[in-house]
This record gives structure tokens, C-alpha cells and sequence, in this order.
């Protein structure tokens, strides 16, 4: 090995060793915690299981993205549903699960094969059990806070101010 190669050998070997040092630095001068995933439900056992198996068999993934699960794939710009239960109560989702045309409470702007099919034909135990659970998947306070601050900034931009 020349000495011109071992230089350049040394000099790598000491970019990548100032590298980790300064990446482990940082690492362990992190001041700000971290607040965990937002994410949670307060559904029993049960209620996830009878709800697990009515996603699955109306292939509710498809379109919706629920606890971080959903497919690489997916291309249909349908909400996620992490946290819907923070914005909506048992009795709206139940209602919304019932209706006959849901487009006529929540308007949709995608093509007709994309928008949310009605529910209405499942027995009322079924869509008991999905307005329950459905309910159920909550998000923090903090993290739903943020969310309102930058839907509202992009859409306005202007700086939110909390009520």
C-alpha cells in the first residue's frame, strides 16, 4: 500500500470515527422527552376482537388506515382512523355506520368507488360493536393540539391561536 492511500485510509477511518462520537453526543444531550406514541384505545379484549373480525371481513383496511397498519400500496386517500373516537362520539359513529348514503354527513370529493360504502346493511349488533370501538381509538391531548396547529396553518397561513 502506497503512503498516499494510507492517507486517505486515516482520514476516513477519522471522519467516521468524529462521525459516531458526534452522533453519540447528540444523542445524549437530548434535552426535549419524548412523548411516546399518540396513539391508544380504551376497548376491552373482547370489543377488539368482535371489531378485529368485522374490519377484516369488510375489508375496512382496504381504505383506512387503523393503528399504524395499513398497506405499502394503498393509494386511496381515505382518513386514517387512529384517534377518531377524540373527534367523534360513540353516537355519531353509529349513526354515520347506519346511514344509508354517508356521503350526506360527510361529503366526499373522491370518485364513487372510492367513498365509504354504507354500513346500514349490517345488523345493528355489528355496527354497535364498530361505533364502540371505533370510539374507543383515542389520541393525546398534545398530539391532537399539534394536529389542529398545522391543519390550521397550512390551510390559512396564518399562526393558530389556541381557544
Amino acid at each position: 500500500m502506497k503512503k498516499g492511500e494510507k492517507l486517505i485510509f486515516a482520514l476516513i477511518g477519522l471522519i467516521a470515527v468524529v462521525s459516531v462520537v458526534y452522533q453519540g453526543w447528540q444523542v445524549a444531550n437530548v434535552t426535549e422527552e419524548d412523548p411516546g406514541i399518540p396513539y391508544y384505545s380504551t376497548a376491552s379484549n373482547e370489543l377488539s376482537d368482535k371489531a378485529g373480525k368485522l374490519i377484516r371481513k369488510h375489508s375496512c383496511r382496504e381504505c383506512h388506515k387503523i393503528f399504524f397498519l395499513n398497506d405499502l400500496t394503498q393509494n386511496v386517500p381515505s382518513p386514517s382512523l387512529d384517534g377518531i373516537g377524540s373527534l367523534r362520539t360513540e353516537e355519531w359513529l353509529y349513526n354515520y355506520f347506519s346511514a344509508e348514503n354517508p356521503q350526506e354527513i360527510i361529503p366526499s370529493r373522491l370518485k364513487q368507488r372510492f367513498q365509504m360504502p354504507s354500513l346500514a346493511h349490517l345488523s345493528e349488533e355489528d355496527r354497535r360493536i364498530l361505533a364502540a370501538y371505533m370510539a374507543s381509538l383515542k389520541v393525546e391531548d398534545w398530539y391532537l393540539e399539534e394536529t389542529r396547529k398545522a391543519a390550521y396553518e397550512k390551510r390559512t397561513g396564518k399562526e393558530y391561536q389556541p381557544e
